[in-house]
């Protein structure tokens, strides 16, 4: 896929090891084209683990936060890692692909760490884990016109797309000339727009990446980069491992204690999580401000002239025109309304905290 990138122009970074094409024109292009029609992104540095075997599901049970065993086959789950004391080693998404069958697929810069885990975990179960990441090429085609650009695409079958449901997946096809390869169709996704992500071996990536991008081209589609994707997980509330998630982090701190199934009889992290982070805990809120100065990871958030929180993202929203930011605060300055002020680098620009989303797409 690297040389595909390199021929449309990508300029790259650095991330987990792998070189990531962060923008091929610019990043408010990119970002504004996943909203209004459809982007492209090679996401290929995701981690890709599959668990099988007669023991998966309670395994799965044990290892993650969620009730995996109740995912219906053919749907996903978001999930979590805990470590035990209940910080966050890892956010994912579950596939179950038959009653013995996950796919576990993790953040790339966690891919040992999730790996690790899970290998710990698995003693005593009748299970088996193979990490299928450089076997397993990830493209998400994400936007609005992203249904109409899959069934235009030449040579791609999937089946039942119409009825798809969210955080739901398909089998599907892709032939062109003599070849032909098996995609897992899924329709989830890390904007906050509608669309798919393909699952394929990668050495048929670069023919279903030309393919997608030709059949896209009138409806307006453009290959899009990480700096875009960050902004459009940012508008659409999303967590990003290494700023709302952390081993220092429990899920309640940042609005996921719904993700944790404390109902189970044990999982890793249980006892941790039922006794909870302390009273004084910083939790996730987001803040929105006007103007055009945006406040970064790292920024101070202030009360007066008391430090009270952190910002763990931040950017001027490419959709909504003003800045916008998630951060960790004293819980006694998290309730929606507040008005506290963001430090941004020495001036301070008054922010209101808000309810995450900032952005959600019409249905």
């Amino acid at each position: 896929m690297h040389a595909e990138h390199v021929a449309l122009g990508a300029s790259f970074t650095d991330f987990a090891g792998w070189q990531m094409p962060v923008r091929y024109s610019s990043d408010l292009a990119e970002h504004h084209a996943v909203r209004r029609q459809a982007g492209l992104f090679d996401i290929s540095h995701m981690a890709e683990i599959a668990v099988t075997g007669p023991g998966a599901a309670a395994f799965l049970d044990h290892a993650l936060a969620g009730r995996l065993s109740a995912l219906a086959v053919g749907r996903a789950k978001y999930s979590l890692v805990l470590a035990e004391s209940g910080g966050v080693i890892d956010d994912l998404i579950v596939y179950r692909r038959g009653d013995d069958d996950y796919l576990v697929v993790a953040n790339a810069a966690n891919r040992d760490a999730v790996v690790a885990a899970l290998t710990e975990r698995a003693a005593g179960h009748d299970v088996a884990l193979d990490d299928q990441t450089d076997r397993i090429a990830l493209i998400a085609l994400q936007g609005p016109a992203s249904a109409a650009i899959l069934a235009e695409t030449p040579g791609l079958e999937i089946e039942a797309l119409e009825s798809l449901r969210y955080y739901a997946y398909s089998d599907g096809a892709f032939a062109w000339g003599d070849a032909r390869t098996a995609v897992m169709v899924a329709r989830t996704g890390y904007t906050g727009e509608d669309g798919v992500e393909l699952y394929l071996p990668t050495e048929h990536a670069a023919a279903l990446w030309r393919a997608l991008l030709a059949a896209g081209q009138p409806h307006g589609l453009v290959p899009a980069g990480l700096a875009a994707r960050d902004t459009l997980r940012l508008e659409a509330g999303m967590p990003l491992y290494g700023h709302e998630l952390g081993l220092g982090i429990q899920p309640v701190q940042a609005g996921l204690g719904r993700v944790v199934v404390t109902a189970k009889d044990d999982f890793v992290g249980k006892a941790a999580i039922e006794r909870g982070p302390a009273a004084d805990a910083p939790v996730l809120v987001g803040l929105a401000a006007e103007g055009r100065r945006a406040a970064r990871a790292g920024y101070p958030v202030m009360h007066g002239e008391q430090v009270v929180g952190e910002v763990t993202s931040g950017a001027l929203s490419p959709t909504l025109g003003h800045p916008v930011a998630m951060a960790l605060v004293h819980p006694d300055h998290a309730a929606v309304g507040a008005v506290l002020d963001l430090d941004v680098r020495g001036s301070r620009i008054p922010a209101t905290v808000v309810a995450l989303p900032f952005y959600r797409r019409e249905a």
